[in-house]
């Protein structure tokens, strides 16, 4: 037997592939025996350092007109509710600092799913605390309390220094995917991929359950 393979799942909260990635993410996962760990980051910095100003679906019209379409096609084909936002991209800073705080006691993927939904499923700001703060309440948690750990000076630097990792690490856009002998696999069409991989390492590694 061999020990259940991990796979690294890096999403940023305005990334529209990283929604559709999100919403199917878990069951294809339990369905290939893999874990999952849940990255969220910001992808601001990295496009910096790529010497872009914003996401390269707003900077260049054809190539965003032809991401919305495909948008609407894979939601539908998907069955996902899919709604173009007023503003893209969306600002996740506090989203994803909020998502860091729940990884360890485990209601990340819940919050992220959510978060999702509002922003590509019903078209709300996810830059709006009140917002964040309706989704936290819906999943049984103290809005005030996770407000309040997620500004703070502490997971700020966290969210930093997992930005700094992502770069270390080569990663350039959002979704990707990092199996445990650290192969990258980008986009939402590679996830199936990402899994096979994992699985694939895993069974020529000897490792014990």
């Amino acid at each position: 037997m061999i020990r259940q393979p991990q796979l690294e799942f890096w999403y940023e909260f305005a990334s529209t592939y990283s929604y559709l990635a999100a919403m199917r993410i878990e069951k294809a996962a339990a369905e290939a025996g893999v874990v999952l760990l849940w990255r969220p980051f910001l992808l601001g910095p990295v496009f910096k350092a790529q010497g872009l100003e914003t996401s390269p679906f707003a900077l260049y019209p054809v190539k965003g007109r032809y991401m919305w379409r495909d948008m609407e096609r894979e939601a539908a084909r998907l069955g996902l509710p899919f709604y173009r936002p007023k503003t893209f991209p969306q600002n996740g800073f506090l989203a994803a600092r909020i998502a860091l705080i729940g990884v360890e006691p485990g209601w990340t993927p819940a919050f992220t799913k959510a978060v999702y939904t509002a922003e590509f499923g019903e078209g709300r700001d996810i830059a709006d605390p009140a917002v964040l703060a309706s989704i936290l309440t819906d999943l049984g948690l103290e809005p005030e309390t996770v407000l309040s750990e997620a500004e703070g000076e502490a997971n700020k630097t966290r969210l930093r220094r997992m930005g700094d990792e992502v770069q270390s690490r080569g990663l350039f856009g959002a979704p990707t995917f990092f199996t445990e002998d650290g192969e990258m696999f980008w986009g939402n069409d590679r996830l199936e991929q990402a899994l096979g991989w994992a699985v694939a390492q895993a069974r020529r590694s000897d490792w014990p359950v």
